[in-house]
């Protein structure tokens, strides 16, 4: 009889927790079920593929549910031969990190999809391919703050990058095509020295997982460490590029103006998202050992950010075609600077808890209030243009959309009655504080200062007197706006509502543990 190494071979044998799995695997499941759909059903019936893609995501949203109580699930991980288990040897955890990141991940590409709705229809898109590509997307965007191990990240980034190529190129004006080769070509550039990098940290760690990569980079020999250093370097540029972070932010403008609407508010949230968790996870566990280094590295990128990001929208003119695409572009460019200013705290924090929550927390605010902005640009675009001045008196003509749109740049601003965006802010502003980062503190709120300018601007063009041939093609029009547009403003700005009266809904985050 034949002498196994192992005193219980059973431990040999790797169960999947199929709840901890449950929302990127329903995502996964549902991006299949519209591509074998879309090949029998009859053009007539297409639309159907949008609702399905809608309810795959509802579902994904509602798979979190069973896992906000109790302790984190952890899945695929590896055994010693007594057959115990050590969530830092798991290639996936569902903790309180990864539930909040997910939940922003999959609530925004919800979000997306209700917006994406009349877009598909509008400008001609092939519904299955969108649909397939958009949850295929959002799965590895699920993925990724779930990730432990460096392997599995890089492949929930890819998952989450490559569909979202294709889904720029989809618009058919010529200009998607150029800002799908844009954002192709520099992700490929950054995904290749990221793959690089992670050659290093295991050279010199000898091992992907996290908390190992943590451990073997802290013991690592001398003549080692300037390899791992390098290797945490250059395994951040990524993460980075997907946050849209300063230099890796060329890309923003031209694909957001080139990409469909509602991709562009998706990339601007989600991608971000997933960047972000990709960054946290890869700084505040893995290169632990280093956390000086990568957090005064952090803490000028989120510097140089934020001032290029409003810099850029105060240079935008407000006259041309696409100025309103292009100043969220550059406004998600100086916002992706406040998302890095905890991220940086972290790395002077003695755990990184604090500071990721409030990461976490300004991530969900910025996410609900940038795609309710993108929502009514989608809604004015369709009867006038995506230039700013072509919402110059906005209020006559449609006062509920305008009214929401203020109310979504002033959460931005961080002004009252945008309540949440300010609390949001003052969360960033003190995590910098905490970490004695007064420096980087005073960069943050000249920005803001700063930025309050042409957030406030396009406010005032809202309320401007309108032209009144303006107004009479308006009342000639039809006022009623798609369903889907309808349901994304009334789910954002509800939520923004909601949220700037009990704004302890979403700081709360900011005051526990994520890990």
């Amino acid at each position: 009889m034949t002498s196994l190494a192992v005193a219980n071979p059973g431990s040999l044998i790797q169960s999947v927790d199929w709840v901890a799995i449950a929302p990127p695997l329903i995502a996964a499941v549902a991006a299949l079920a519209v591509l074998v759909t879309d090949l029998f059903l009859p053009e007539r019936h297409k639309r159907w593929l949008g609702r399905l893609a809608a309810a795959g995501l509802a579902l994904s949203l509602l798979a979190l549910l069973p896992l906000t109580g109790g302790s984190p699930r952890a899945t695929f991980c590896l055994r010693n031969v007594a057959g115990a288990t050590d969530t830092t040897g798991c290639s996936y955890v569902a903790d309180h990190f990864a539930l909040v990141f997910q939940l922003l991940a999959l609530g925004g590409a919800l979000i997306a999809a209700l917006l994406s709705m009349h877009t598909v229809e509008d400008q001609k898109l092939p519904r299955g391919e969108y649909w397939f590509l958009l949850l295929s997307s959002a799965t590895g965007a699920a993925l990724l703050p779930a990730s432990r191990d460096l392997a599995t990240m890089v492949i929930a980034l890819e998952v989450a990058s490559l569909p979202a190529f294709a889904l720029v190129a989809l618009r058919r004006d010529g200009r998607g095509a150029e800002a799908a080769f844009k954002f192709f070509v520099s992700s490929v550039t950054a995904t290749a020295v990221m793959l690089l990098g992670i050659g290093f940290v295991y050279a010199a760690s000898g091992s992907l997982h996290l908390g190992a990569v943590a451990q073997g980079l802290e013991h690592a020999p001398a003549q080692l460490k300037a390899l791992a250093e390098a290797g945490a370097v250059l395994t951040l540029v990524g993460f980075a590029f997907k946050v849209a972070a300063v230099p890796f932010h060329f890309w923003v403008p031209d694909t957001y103006t080139g990409a469909p609407l509602p991709v562009a508010g998706y990339l601007s949230v989600v991608g971000k998202a997933a960047g972000l968790s990709g960054l946290a996870l890869a700084t505040t566990v893995a290169f632990r050992p280093y956390a000086h280094t990568w957090g005064l590295v952090l803490a000028v990128l989120a510097a140089v950010t934020m001032t290029v990001g409003n810099v850029g929208a105060l240079r935008q003119r407000f006259d041309t075609r696409y100025s309103a695409v292009r100043l969220l572009a550059w406004s998600s460019v100086g916002q992706a600077g406040y998302l890095l200013v905890p991220l940086a705290a972290a790395g002077y924090a003695p755990t990184g808890a604090d500071p990721l929550g409030a990461t976490a927390a300004y991530a969900l605010i910025y996410g609900v209030v940038n795609l309710g902005a993108f929502g009514v640009v989608a809604a004015v675009g369709r009867r006038a243009g995506t230039s700013v001045d072509d919402f110059r008196g906005l209020f006559a003509r449609n006062r509920w959309t305008a009214l929401a749109l203020a109310f979504f740049l002033l959460c931005l601003a961080g002004l009252p009655p945008g309540v949440i965006g300010l609390f949001g802010k003052v969360v960033v502003f003190r995590a910098a504080v905490d970490a004695g980062l007064g420096w980087l503190a005073v960069v943050m709120a000249v920005n803001v200062v700063v930025a309050l300018y042409y957030y406030l601007l396009w406010t005032a063009r809202l309320f401007a007197p309108a032209d009144a041939s303006a107004v009479a093609a308006e009342d000639g029009a039809e006022r009623r706006l798609p369903v889907g547009l309808t349901a994304t403003l009334g789910l954002t700005a509800s939520a923004a509502v909601v949220l700037s009266v009990a704004p302890q809904l979403v700081l709360q985050v900011a005051g526990g543990s994520l890990f």
